[in-house]
């Protein structure tokens, strides 16, 4: 079910007329978000910036609509648990130490923070907001003892953590809403922080036509395209296949260092 539609240009006034007509009732909140769009962009030229004011809009109705389009708590539940169960599927092992890039109010986060030894997770965020919402979250999931690291990022350089500490990074929903020189950026640096035979799963919106983007905050690429990317990075990619199998609209790629292919965590 993943990328589902994924020929179509969502970024055109004719398939924004189609849906309009299809599903006349969410015109008012597209309309919304367009004008929002247009404000922060005045106010924010750079991506992190513009995006953090969006996720502080989010957050201001609550914690669940700045992490996914305002879903109820139970499927807001439910695509942690999705991703939490895949991940641990594929390779994630309570020894492990994880960096989770974009944690959110920790949909997922808390059952990694379950999951691993205390103090083998960390999460970043370009939210303050958000990540105000974290600490509540582990407050009510009764997670101290776990000893999670969650902390303010303002880029995808990763300059604050150490060479070759983390088994497992993971992006979810932070790609599809990222322009091209900030998934770059990532990719430049997580190689470095990467533990030997470590990997990094990320999600994104794909597309099989034009490379496109819905206002400033959804951004659909081709698999060609991020997989060369990587691969100038030094990063070798693995579309996972058995993902689009889930009930999510993003695909996923999985990215491990060229000179580790032998040796991937959870091979």
């Amino acid at each position: 079910m993943g990328a589902r539609n994924a020929g179509r240009n969502r970024g055109t006034f004719a398939h924004r007329a189609r849906y309009a007509v299809h599903h006349p009732r969410r015109v008012p909140a597209h309309a919304r978000r367009a004008l929002r769009d247009a404000w922060l962009r005045l106010r924010h030229r750079d991506h992190i910036g513009y995006y953090r004011a969006v996720m502080a809009s989010d957050a201001a109705r609550s914690a669940e609509a700045a992490v996914g389009h305002n879903p109820s708590r139970e499927q807001w539940a439910r695509i942690g648990r999705m991703q939490f169960d895949y991940l641990v599927e594929h390779g994630l092992r309570p020894h492990h130490r994880m960096l989770e890039i974009g944690c959110g109010n920790l949909r997922a986060g808390r059952l990694f923070i379950d999951h691993l030894e205390p103090g083998h997770y960390y999460g970043i965020d370009i939210s303050p907001h958000i990540l105000l919402a974290a600490q509540d979250t582990l407050v009510r999931d009764g997670l101290q003892a776990k000893l999670p690291h969650l902390t303010l990022a303002n880029d995808l350089t990763l300059a604050f953590l150490p060479d070759g500490h983390f088994d497992v990074v993971h992006a979810h929903s932070v790609f599809s809403h990222s322009p091209r020189h900030v998934i770059e950026e990532c990719f430049a640096h997580v190689g470095r922080v990467l533990a030997p035979g470590g990997f990094f799963d990320f999600t994104f919106d794909r597309t099989d036509g034009e490379e496109h983007q819905v206002l400033h905050e959804d951004f659909y690429y081709r698999t060609r395209t991020l997989v060369e990317l990587a691969a100038g990075y030094g990063l070798s990619a693995r579309f996972m296949d058995d993902w689009e199998e889930m009930p999510h609209r993003q695909s996923k790629m999985r990215l491990t260092a060229m000179s580790d292919r032998a040796r991937t965590v959870g091979s």
